[in-house]
């Protein structure tokens, strides 16, 4: 393994920043150094002002997912041009994400049998990410300590971070994403599905007539067999997973998104009632699942400590009768993730092994260490949504009460998806925050 960037950095320039590219070798398991390597990427983005301050802190960015790559900058706006004044950003592609040794169906395809998938597989939760940024600290940081911004499943990350290597960080920032100190995932899917039945509510409160137009959906799909363009079918739990946008207020991927969509469901002034091609094409760009696998294969097991998942959002469905067809209101379900997804969707269905095996599968070690956060020594700050449907309030507050020292902003102002909606407010509370210099 190498112990410095693969290659010289690349650097771009675009309107407002200066971004430069780096690749870092690292094992794919650190038990194991002289053993497989991967490959990690981090894009480097600096305002134009500042291109030349070689000397400015380090702030690195988690994404949520898991199993999504770094936002790809455009310009110098929103949370980024924030965090800009004051460091050097780092946009982590997370291991098998992005430009980092992607993991796709194409990728696992390469493998020479599913027993050999798992055990890579296993590897790419938030304890080697973690691993991952700390090589990297030493690296490219030099040894000095850094700032990490976490959105999401990237805050479940810094709490890992918290628990495993806490000398690293000059100060930690989540977004959305205090994790449940939980050792398996069935207390989160019930209290997901919780949340979830609030906002289905929402959803009829706000649309009533949405109502009517999907019971009728649901009937057709029940007595038609309906292609997508992609050539996959669409079944009725395959179109009940849109409310997995449920949780959000970023135009085109809100709740009023999904009723928007639903308008222009079937095509009108024809004999036969038929599903339109916009519809169509606009339930397929919501999803994610074909092209990146990560999410649905480790999802559950980002909640696992010793215990295996066995499909607990699958069975956690089952304690709520409100998500029955049969019911005069039809819920949407959200971000869960379900057996029978492995069936349906393209990319997915040569992994159906691959995710049995990983949702029976036990022996996961331990992400999180109560004790060592209860002794915490590292400024700490986050928001908590007060309503967020992916990261429940009340495990999220006792997370946030566990990590000594950690100073949080509940709000009921934004979604989920606040760092995208208003960045720049949010990430200039929160560094001030950090700072001391807000409450």
């Amino acid at each position: 393994m190498k112990s410095e960037t693969a290659t010289k950095p690349s650097i771009q320039k675009i309107p407002g920043l200066t971004l430069l590219g780096h690749y870092f070798d690292v094992p794919l398991d650190y038990r194991k150094p002289s053993g497989q390597s991967i490959q990690i990427f981090a894009r480097e983005v600096r305002s134009t002002e500042n291109a030349n301050k070689d000397d400015q802190p380090f702030l690195i960015f988690l994404q949520g997912g898991p199993g999504y790559q770094s936002p790809r900058p455009e310009s110098n706006s929103g949370w980024i041009k924030r965090v800009l004044k004051d460091y050097r950003l780092l946009l982590l592609d997370q291991r098998g994400t992005g430009l980092s040794t992607p993991v796709t169906h194409q990728t696992l395809g390469e493998f020479p049998d599913v027993s050999s998938q798992v055990e890579y597989l296993k590897h790419f939760r938030a304890d080697n990410i973690v691993r991952d940024c700390e090589h990297i600290r030493k690296v490219l940081g030099q040894g000095k300590k850094w700032t990490v911004l976490g959105q999401s499943y990237g805050g479940f990350c810094i709490t890992t971070y918290l628990s495993m290597h806490p000398e690293g960080l000059e100060g930690a920032i989540l977004t959305g994403g205090f994790p449940p100190l939980v050792n398996s995932a069935d207390d989160v899917y019930r209290a997901c599905y919780t949340r979830l039945i609030e906002k289905n509510e929402e959803f009829y409160e706000r649309f009533p007539g949405d109502v009517e137009i999907v019971s009728r959906i649901v009937k057709h799909l029940q007595s038609n067999e309906v292609k997508l363009p992609c050539g996959e079918t669409l079944t009725v739990r395959r179109f009940l997973q849109l409310g997995i946008c449920f949780g959000f207020k970023s135009a085109g991927q809100s709740m009023n998104t999904i009723h928007y969509l639903l308008e222009s469901a079937f095509v009108p002034n024809i004999a036969k009632p038929t599903l339109s091609h916009i519809f169509l094409r606009g339930i397929e760009n919501i999803f994610d699942f074909n092209t990146n696998p990560i999410y649905s294969l480790l999802h559950e097991a980002i909640y696992c400590q010793g215990q295996a998942s066995n499909w607990s959002a699958e069975r956690m469905m089952k304690e709520f009768p409100q998500f029955d067809l049969k019911n005069d209101r039809i819920f949407f379900t959200g971000e869960m993730i379900y057996p029978w997804m492995f069936d349906e969707y393209n990319c997915l269905k040569s992994s159906k092994e691959v995710a049995q095996r990983l949702a029976e599968f036990s022996d996961w070690p331990s992400i999180y260490d109560a004790e060592k956060l209860k002794e915490n020594s590292v400024p700490c700050v986050g928001t908590i949504y007060h309503g967020d449907l992916y990261v429940d309030r009340v495990l999220a507050e006792e997370t946030a009460r566990t990590i000594s020292g950690c100073n949080y902003w509940l709000t009921n102002e934004y979604e989920h998806d606040g760092l995208r909606q208003d960045g720049e407010k949010v990430i200039d509370r929160l560094i001030g925050m950090l700072k001391g210099e807000l409450v």
